[in-house]
């Protein structure tokens, strides 16, 4: 058994299922966050890198998700229009909470607009880091950032919108109407 191979499983033993939800945030799907788990770790593991433990194994297995989904992207564009479009059919019901609606918007986003945004709201990285995690420069993060804000701004505005309070609503008080009478 190779020296790493303890590590590997000590990994996927305890942090599987939690690395398995952070890269279904990029991809939506189980299906296709386990795929991307599976080759963060081949890229994380085949490079001959020694790890203290686990903790910071994990660590670099998460900082690939983001490259693996992305690259994953690049060479499956028509299955990626296809999985948008399944999801466009999908019935819809009004009880959805909000973060499936999130979800939901986040899978409309192009690759590189939705890894920004998960790697900014969700693990809180600040622009410059998120352009060194993606080899980004800090401009195109920014518009990556906004242009993602944009299309889930308008995406949960046409759900949100049957919810809105009607401009003005004529109050009657039943005791002054009363008195009126």
């Amino acid at each position: 058994m190779a020296s790493w191979q303890p590590l590997l499983m000590d990994v996927m033993r305890r942090r599987s299922h939690a690395l398995i939800a952070y890269a279904g945030l990029f991809t939506g799907n189980t299906a296709d966050a386990e795929d991307v788990v599976q080759e963060a770790l081949i890229r994380t593991f085949s490079r001959g890198r020694r790890f203290e433990n686990a903790v910071a194994a994990e660590s670099y297995v998460r900082r690939a998700i983001p490259s693996v989904f992305i690259d994953r992207g690049r060479s499956a564009t028509s299955a990626w229009r296809a999985h948008n479009r399944a999801i466009d059919r999908a019935p819809h019901s009004v009880d959805i909470d909000a973060q499936v609606d999130v979800r939901r918007a986040l899978t409309k986003l192009p690759p590189r607009e939705r890894s920004c945004m998960v790697l900014r709201f969700f693990d809180d990285l600040t622009v410059p880091q998120i352009a060194a995690q993606l080899g980004l420069s800090d401009g195109a993060v920014k518009r990556y950032l906004s242009d993602a804000s944009k299309r889930i701004a308008k995406e949960l505005a046409v759900k949100a919108d049957w919810e809105s309070p009607p401009e003005s609503v004529r109050v009657v008080d039943t005791h002054v109407q009363q008195a009126r009478d």
